[in-house]
Formats: C-alpha cells, sequence, structure tokens
C-alpha cells in the first residue's frame, strides 16, 4: 500500500501533483483513510463526483473502491461540478462526500474536497484523515454503489430561485472547457437568459485557455467576445465552477471585492443593518461600501471551508472572496456555487435601470494591486508571517484575523501564508499612487530580510 505525501494535505483540501504525490494506489490509500473516518463517525454513504480533468476519471474510480472496501456505500454521480456535487448530498440526504478536483490549479494537479455533516471538511478534519492514512488502521466492509444524474434536479432548484427581471441583459459565459458548461447552458436556457457560451465543451486539456478567471490573461477572450457580441457583461467560470469571475460590457475585470458590493445592495435592502463578513484581502472600498449601505463589516479568513464554518456559526447571510468564491445563505444553501452566483447577477442587472458598469461606478476606488502570490515553503511561511506580524505591531495597527493586514494612515498592507501552496500571499491598497507605492516598499523591505522569500513581482 503506498505512503502518502504529507504536504499534500492542506488546510481545506487534499492537493497535489498527478503521477508523483496522486497515483492509483496513494488515491487508494487516501480513501480508506476517508471511508473509516465516516464509518467511525456513523456515515455510512457518501457522493462521488469528479471535474474533467484527464487523471479525474480513474481517480473517481479508485476513490469509491476504496470506500466500498470500508464498508461505505457510494453514489457516483459522474462528470459534474463541486457545487452540483454539494447540492447532491442535500438532494439524497447524505453527509459524506468526495468531489475530485484540481479547481483552479494548473493541468499537472489534481485532487479531492472531503465532505462531512453539513460541511467539507478542513484543519484537524484534514489532517485527519492524514493521519488514518499513516497509521493503515482502516475499517473494512462491503459497500454498495449506484450512479445517479442529479443534473435535473440541480437544475429545477436553480430555477425555482432566480427569475430574471424585465430588461435585457446579454451575457457571455466562458466555461474555460472545464465541468460547468453543459450544466450551465441547462441552467441558463431554463431561466430564459441572453447568452453567448464560450469553451462550453468539458476538456482536461484546457485547450483554449487555464480556467482561473482570477488571472487578467485567462479572461482575454471572454472581453474580445463581450465587445465583439455588443454584450452588457461577460461571466467566467474556474475548472470546477465553485469560483466566478466577471467582466463589464467595456472588458474590464470586476474583482472579487467589487462584485461583492453589487450583491451587498440587494440583500442589505432586504436585510438592514446585518453582518458582512469581509474576507482580510478585500478592498477598503467594500468596508466602505458595506458601511454607507447599513451592514456592519467584520473581517474573517480566506478559504472556502473556513468562511462556510464562519457563516454558520456567525449566522451571516452573504460572504465573497477576492478569488470569486460567493456564498449566499439568504436564498441560498450557503456554499459557494459560481453558476448560483452568475444568475443571481443577472437578476439584479435585469430587474435594474441601471447596468453593471453604472452600478460600479457608485462604489468607492482605491489604489491597490492584485493579489500576488510569492514563492516560500511551507515550512518556513507561517513563521515568517508571525515575525512580520511582531515587527509591524511595534508601530502599526495589525489585523491578525489571517495573516497581518497592517493599517497605514492611507491604506493597507497583507501578507498571508496560502493555505494552498508554497507561498506568502500579498496586497497593498492606498488611498493615492504615491501611498501604494510607500505600502509596497515597505513590505519588500521587511519580507527582504527573509532568504527564503522570492522575488516579488506586484504586477
Amino acid at each position: 500500500m503506498a505512503k502518502v505525501n504529507p504536504r499534500i494535505f492542506r488546510e481545506y483540501d487534499i492537493r497535489g501533483l498527478v503521477g508523483e504525490d496522486l497515483t492509483q494506489d496513494s488515491v487508494r490509500t487516501i480513501g480508506l483513510a476517508y471511508g473509516t473516518f465516516l464509518r467511525r463517525n456513523g456515515v455510512k454513504a457518501a457522493v462521488v463526483g469528479r471535474d474533467c480533468r484527464l487523471s479525474s476519471f480513474a481517480y473517481s474510480q479508485a476513490m469509491a473502491d476504496a470506500l466500498l472496501e470500508t464498508g461505505v456505500d457510494v453514489v457516483d454521480i459522474g462528470l459534474v461540478t463541486t457545487p452540483v456535487l454539494y447540492f447532491a448530498r442535500i438532494h439524497y440526504g447524505i453527509e459524506g462526500g468526495v468531489m475530485v478536483t484540481g479547481s483552479h490549479n494548473p493541468p499537472e494537479y489534481n485532487g479531492f474536497k472531503l465532505a462531512y455533516g453539513p460541511d467539507t471538511l478542513y484543519g484537524d478534519g484534514i489532517q485527519e484523515i492524514r493521519r488514518i492514512a499513516e497509521s493503515r488502521d482502516f475499517v473494512w466492509g462491503n459497500g454498495k454503489i449506484k450512479r445517479e444524474d442529479v443534473v435535473p434536479a440541480y437544475v429545477d432548484d436553480m430555477a425555482s430561485r432566480v427569475s430574471l427581471g424585465p430588461r435585457k441583459v446579454k451575457v457571455v459565459v466562458d466555461a474555460g472547457n472545464g465541468a460547468a458548461g453543459p450544466i450551465a447552458e441547462k441552467v441558463l436556457e431554463r431561466i430564459g437568459a441572453d447568452f453567448v457560451p464560450m469553451y462550453f465543451e468539458p476538456d482536461g486539456t484546457f485547450p483554449n485557455h487555464h480556467p482561473d478567471p482570477t488571472q487578467k490573461a485567462n479572461l482575454e477572450d471572454l472581453k474580445a467576445k463581450v465587445k465583439e457580441t455588443g454584450a452588457d457583461l461577460g461571466i467566467a467560470f474556474d475548472g470546477d465552477a465553485d469560483r466566478i469571475g466577471v467582466v463589464d460590457k467595456d472588458g474590464n475585470p470586476v474583482w472579487g471585492d467589487r462584485l461583492q458590493v453589487i450583491y451587498w445592495r440587494e440583500i442589505l435592502a432586504k436585510h438592514p443593518g446585518t453582518l458582512a463578513l469581509i474576507e482580510v484581502k478585500c478592498s477598503q472600498g467594500l468596508v466602505d461600501a458595506v458601511v454607507a449601505m447599513g451592514g456592519k463589516p467584520e473581517f474573517t479568513r480566506t478559504g472556502h471551508s473556513l468562511i462556510k464554518a464562519k457563516m454558520k456559526e456567525s449566522g451571516a447571510l452573504f460572504t465573497g472572496e477576492m478569488s470569486g468564491h460567493m456564498f449566499f445563505r439568504d436564498e441560498h444553501f450557503g456554499y459557494d456555487d459560481a453558476l448560483y452566483a452568475a444568475v443571481r447577477l443577472l437578476r439584479i442587472l435585469t430587474s435594474s435601470d441601471e447596468d453593471l458598469t453604472e452600478m460600479l461606478r457608485e462604489i468607492p476606488t482605491y489604489w491597490s494591486t492584485p493579489e500576488i502570490r510569492v514563492s516560500c515553503s511551507d515550512e518556513e511561511k507561517f513563521g515568517i508571517v508571525q515575525e512580520l506580524t511582531n515587527l509591524f505591531r511595534k508601530t502599526n495597527e495589525v489585523i491578525t484575523v489571517d495573516g497581518a493586514r497592517v493599517l497605514f494612515s492611507h491604506g493597507w498592507g497583507l501578507i498571508r501564508a496560502s493555505n494552498t501552496q508554497p507561498a506568502l500571499v500579498l496586497r497593498a491598497e492606498s488611498r493615492s499612487e504615491e501611498g501604494l507605492c510607500e505600502i509596497k516598499r515597505v513590505i519588500e523591505e521587511a519580507l527582504g530580510s527573509f532568504s527564503a522569500v522570492g522575488k516579488i513581482e506586484w504586477d
């Protein structure tokens, strides 16, 4: 039985290199460990889904077989998006769930999102799977498998939740050859959306561009098609469709924090004064907009599993991430579904006299950097962030919800350890261009004393 690289057990999923970290044998070991975890916690069944990566079919079969060996019954729902897997667990009343997906990572990666109870596993839960895998102390049994098509029920549910308004809005939708295309087509047709499809055919080689809408290069085709067709906006999905990307009618990206303001306009009008969780990487412009609309902002950590847990704990109705994960509990289940976020946006736009560009014009805008990643080993990244937190606390106020968000009189700079890569995540923002340059310089100087930190490239 293959040993499993402990480094692939991340904060809120399991992720590694195909053929190196993840092989048929190592996937079986992970499956046995997860099945054992489920059985010991009284869970007797799990839904298994997969994205369209070239390795995902084989890994989903290996995972299903391992679960069956531990006595866990399996419902195989085939090629779906991650949100469809989440929906299937609710629809079938099954607590266990495995999504085989590399999400937005490069094609040489794949991984697993593991569910338990009402949520996905993260933190200690993921590490418990690692400990069981290393101990080889597995539970054995004989599970049964059946295959189901849950997509029709998912489409019905989406159509029951969202009805478009009277104004005509044309949207270009780029599925990036990920898992979303066929499902998005069914949902958009069902609700009567006026849409232009792009790259809807799932293809694990991602022949047109990589499905990661947080990278500007991956939005170029979408921008061109929006301008070519005279569309009002463009929407893109990542590989497993739990993250949304948006461009306006001029092809300008609408990053996750600004997009949240559009959703908050609708939600705060119906739920005045409600708690507004703000992911720590988001712009002060989002905070200012929420306050102006009567919301109560509170910073929260990055990471889909961590945010879902925080929403449940706090009773928050909505939040989102810079990366495009959007979580709605006011009219939805609370998990991150980019297709639901897309149709929710279309409902807002078709029900308003303003277009997206006009709505965005009202949001405070500051000078800012994109979110960037700087190489730093997993062994050293957390220690470096703690040292810098202690350093900056001598002269600045520091928000330590997730890493160090260092406050300046004219802006802020963020240094945090990535939960998914050997990297530090940086971002900075200021009310002026000069102020932004100063914050970037201060961060660069602070990181410059650590040999483990790679080269910083802000653009």
